[in-house]
């Protein structure tokens, strides 16, 4: 597996794409798990007919994992390494994208299980459409969960209940299931996937990229930095600034500390409040739950904000230091800005891992 190492400037794109380019796996390939969780409230979506995704490779196991032979791959084996996703149609592209790019890096693509979270019906069928031999299960996350939860925002994407699903892994998911890692739909992965697992949390719930040199006051309004009923919540603790858009979570500790419930009430604290809190979306109760108590990943695991500001969407360059994950985060999406001739450098990075449209 090949790294990618330290590099900056958009003109370093063409280097890049060599760098990135997939590993050769061999093994028996695995037989696929698919599952989906039927509700009367879930919705067909039409527009789901309308996508058309090219068939991936099959991918193998290196030869030092575990053959999927001899193993029984139910969602409750040890030995899997587990990812959520979310599946919606305005971002299907995206996501289809990130699994792509999950399996060409893993040395044991077979002993991934994927969580698909969803509102509406028909997006399990399409990823066995196109992955096969992929073992995942669909989930169905009611939006009138959290419809009533969710304040306005600075951009209309980040209202949309299911952006809140990454809330409720604990209660979705087994039991059985202790660990997760959560990947939002708008990245790609270049490294290998069970280095992020190995994430040591410690006694921490959750693990993400810090950025500490980051102005975390503004992600509150003035109101709530002036009102002790609230900013007291850091008392004691020296809060930083992380992107939910990737976390390792221990859904064992978060169960026993009724990580959800706390962070509904920040959801109806800032719905019952006499002035705003905070101004985003589904970030800012993360913060107010989580911040400075957040187990230390790589800055690798998250080159985030390629995607530009929440207005503007533009180009950024990436972070100095090594990349081990692809982030456009903000409101330019490549594969928005590749379809409209005008893409940022970057997003050619994001391009070989799209597998929309008909094969040739």
């Amino acid at each position: 597996m090949q790294r990618l190492m330290r590099f900056s400037g958009f003109f370093s794109a063409a280097m890049v794409m060599i760098v990135l380019s997939p590993s050769i796996q061999s093994s028996p390939p695995a037989e696929a798990i698919r599952s989906f969780h039927a509700s009367s409230h879930l919705k067909s979506s039409h527009s789901v007919s309308n996508f058309s995704f090219r068939r991936a490779p099959a991918f193998h196991n290196a030869g030092e994992c575990r053959s999927p032979k001899l193993e029984k791959y139910t969602v409750c084996n040890p030995s899997l390494v587990h990812v959520a996703i979310t599946l919606d149609v305005e971002y299907l592209r995206g996501s289809i994208a990130a699994v792509h790019s999950v399996l060409q890096h893993s040395r044991c693509p077979e002993s991934v299980f994927f969580h698909f979270l969803v509102s509406e019906i028909g997006l399990g069928a399409l990823v066995r459409s196109t992955f096969p031999e992929l073992k995942f299960k669909v989930y169905y996350f009611d939006p009138e969960r959290v419809r009533n939860l969710i304040s306005s925002s600075v951009r209309q994407a980040l209202e949309q209940p299911l952006n809140y699903a990454r809330n409720y892994l604990a209660d979705l998911l087994e039991t059985c299931v202790t660990r997760v890692i959560y990947l939002d739909s708008d990245l790609v992965v270049v490294d290998d996937i069970s280095k992020l697992w190995s994430t040591k949390l410690r006694q921490k719930t959750i693990g993400a990229p810090e950025y500490c040199h980051a102005n975390f006051t503004k992600y509150f309004t003035n109101f709530f930095w002036s009102n002790p009923r609230y900013s007291t919540v850091f008392a004691g603790r020296t809060p930083c600034y992380f992107n939910t858009g990737v976390m390792v979570i221990d859904l064992g500790k978060w169960r026993r500390s009724g990580f959800t419930r706390r962070i509904e009430r920040w959801m109806e604290a800032q719905k019952s409040s006499p002035s705003r809190i905070y101004e985003l979306g589904s970030l800012p109760p993360f913060l107010l739950v989580f911040a400075g108590q957040v187990a230390p990943i790589e800055h690798r695991w998250n080159q985030h904000g390629l995607g530009g500001d929440n207005v503007r969407g533009s180009c950024r360059d990436l972070h100095p230091g090594p990349v081990s994950l692809l982030h456009w985060s903000g409101s330019g999406k490549p594969w928005l800005r590749l379809d409209s001739k005008q893409p940022c450098p970057l997003d050619s990075l994001w391009a070989p891992y799209d597998l929309y449209g008909h094969s040739a």
